[in-house]
């Protein structure tokens, strides 16, 4: 039987014309979308693109009533390749960039910023840089500085992609990019030049409300992240510490997540 209060969700492919090359974006738009409400931009994760997502931007449109956007960002997913690795400054340089030109030629206003991993990362640059805009950013599974444990589950995920059974399953999403993919992960993540990076600077910088989603047993990172968050940036803070959660709790606890997102985005209107 089908539910006649589930909305119908429109989706909607877009490409972002930029110097350095096409990106690719997906928008989700439900029936019931209000309007004036502020849509929720997703950052994809080191390995991730918006066919990854699966079906969360659906539900998650569909729970909270709003646009949900999702692109993937240069060099992933169906955007084009990059030749060279992206600089060290990369997560600030994926606000200052590349999201302005998204932004503009998707109509884009007021946001919420929505990141997983180092998305979660990229949502805070772009609160402090579209401070004006940006409405609040929800992190989940976010890293604020290169811990060791981050350090070395990447260092063991290294090893685990010389499997070429390994890279072929990230070319499923990537295509010929995968490689490029997974080293724009590893090498910029291990490189001793990378180890002063933090977001100590930027947090302070964040003024509006602030949710972050952290699973206590995130092999990425521990939950000090998600605490560091919340102290640093000058907004009203929520912490969420999932247990028995690993690194994607949308994935893993989607009913848990899409009902945190859901209020929390409601209580911003």
């Amino acid at each position: 039987m089908t539910d006649l209060n589930t909305p119908t969700i429109r989706t909607r492919e877009s490409w972002v014309e930029h110097p350095q090359g096409r990106i690719h974006a997906r928008s989700w738009a439900p029936s019931n979308m209000r309007s004036g409400v502020a849509p929720i931009v997703l950052f994809h994760d080191s390995l991730g693109c918006v066919e990854l997502w699966r079906d969360f931007p659906a539900d998650l449109s569909a729970a909270t009533g709003r646009r949900v956007v999702a692109y993937d960002r240069l060099g992933f997913g169906k955007s084009d390749p990059r030749s060279a690795r992206p600089p060290l400054d990369f997560i600030a340089d994926e606000a200052e960039t590349y999201f302005p030109a998204v932004r503009e030629q998707l109509g884009i206003g007021p946001f919420i910023a929505f990141g997983h991993s180092v998305g979660g990362a990229m949502a805070i640059h772009c609160a402090a840089e579209f401070a004006a805009d940006c409405k609040a950013p929800i992190t989940e599974s976010a890293q604020v500085f290169p811990e060791e444990l981050t350090l070395r589950s990447i260092a063991e995920a290294r090893e685990q992609f010389r499997d070429e059974a390994q890279i072929a399953r990230l070319a499923k999403y990537h295509g010929g990019k995968a490689a490029w993919v997974l080293d724009a992960w590893t090498e910029n993540w291990l490189d001793p030049g990378f180890a002063s990076w933090s977001l100590d600077t930027v947090l302070p910088r964040v003024t509006c409300p602030v949710l972050a989603i952290h699973g206590d047993e995130d092999e990425y990172g521990s939950t000090c992240h998600a605490e560091i968050i919340a102290t640093l940036s000058k907004g009203r803070s929520q912490v969420e510490i999932l247990p028995d959660t690993r690194h994607v709790p949308h994935r893993e606890r989607p009913a848990v997540v899409l009902e945190l997102m859901s209020r929390f985005a409601g209580s911003l209107d």
